[in-house]
């Protein structure tokens, strides 16, 4: 019979566990759907505890108040110590944790319209349930369960209050009233903190989908799409503003003899080294990204001529020395062009192709190079 049960916010598929598991030791290896259940249904319990712990305090303090006997002081104590780990049990190892958890929330709007008719519908401690009743419906699964919660809770008090013969006693003297005060201050600021790590923790998860989004997931660098968005707008920021920018296009020497001599898995391993060699050469204002295969491209901001061919320079020798490290066992070499922008280019795709043309022109001379 629950008084109160916390929801946080609505159960996603990539919604990650916020809440210590509590009694997972003995779940069995489960499907990505069970296991999403069960995360619902583990964060829900703690917070039930509290609710009921809360809400059982609350409508004892009415219980005393109309000196109800024995029966009634049973029923609530096992609605408040027991049937928080009932539910827990029950939505554990049903085939659908998260219906059958949806269920428990219900009965927890039944059991609670239930005590507030037992409470003679006193005023404040009824008040309150049925707000925490509500909101945290509204949490765990919107306008669709809290229709539902409120058709239980509505049958729940009125089986009760025509059992007892409809009585009404709405005064909450000031013992009611401090005994209802946990439930009023107390799960509301609960509620709103499991909700908001919720929230951060869908942030975080939407900021690891962009990343993800805009990266090349063999090298780790920005992919070809994110690059284009910071081409386009270093472009627009020359026109409008004069700033002076570089685009360098880099090229693995020969890397199809690599990859059909040595296989794939090495010809990768060499992708991942040189991504690593850019990482080192470029500064933290560059945007390097994966043009496709084995050609890169970096758009270089307030970068002119001098600047981008010390660049180009750097990053030839560092790829030399590592070449003629004696642990390398797959040394390269590559290939660079560049062009400054300037008027000439009318728009991103001949930027674009002045840097391609300086570095075919890098390669005709014969590899491991650079032109401007």
């Amino acid at each position: 019979m629950a008084l109160a049960s916390a929801a946080p916010a609505r159960e996603s598929a990539a919604m990650p566990e916020l809440i210590q598991d509590v009694g997972h030791a003995g779940d069995i290896e489960q499907s990505p759907e069970r296991d999403r259940g069960l995360r619902f249904v583990r964060r829900l319990y703690p917070m039930r505890i509290f609710g009921l712990a809360a809400g059982g305090l609350a409508v004892g303090s009415v219980l005393h108040l109309h000196q109800a006997g024995p029966l009634a002081w049973l029923l609530l104590s096992a609605n408040a110590l027991l049937w928080p780990h009932l539910a827990y049990q029950w939505a554990r190892v049903a085939a659908d944790p998260a219906r059958a958890e949806r269920r428990n929330l219900i009965l927890d709007s039944a059991f609670g319209g239930a005590w507030i008719a037992a409470m003679q519908f006193n005023l404040l401690p009824s008040a309150v349930l049925l707000a925490m009743l509500s909101m945290d419906k509204v949490a765990a699964g919107g306008w669709p369960l809290l229709s539902r919660s409120w058709l239980g809770m509505l049958a729940g008090g009125a089986v009760v209050w025509a059992l007892l013969g409809f009585p009404v006693s709405l005064d909450s003297p000031m013992p009611v009233v401090l005994c209802s005060l946990p439930l009023l201050v107390g799960y509301p600021l609960v509620l709103s903190l499991v909700t908001w790590r919720l929230g951060q923790a869908v942030l975080r998860q939407n900021r690891q989908l962009e990343e993800h989004n805009r990266t090349d997931t063999l090298t780790g660098l920005p992919n070809r799409q994110f690059w284009r968005q910071a081409l386009e707008q270093e472009f627009r920021r020359f026109f409008r503003h004069g700033r002076p920018a570089a685009l360098m296009m880099v090229d693995i020497d020969h890397f199809k003899p690599i990859n059909d001599r040595q296989g794939h898995l090495v010809g990768d391993m060499v992708l991942q080294e040189f991504a690593l060699e850019l990482r080192r050469g470029l500064r933290a204002v560059d945007i390097a990204a994966r043009y496709g295969g084995d050609e890169f491209a970096v758009v270089m901001p307030e970068t002119g001529p001098e600047g981008v061919g010390q660049a180009a320079r750097r990053l030839l020798g560092q790829v030399r020395r590592r070449a003629a490290e004696p642990d390398n066992d797959v040394p390269y070499s590559i290939s660079l062009g560049f062009a400054v922008l300037d008027r000439s280019h009318r728009s991103p795709e001949e930027w674009i192709a002045a840097a391609d043309a300086a570095l075919y022109r890098a390669k005709a001379a014969g590899r491991n190079r650079y032109s401007g």
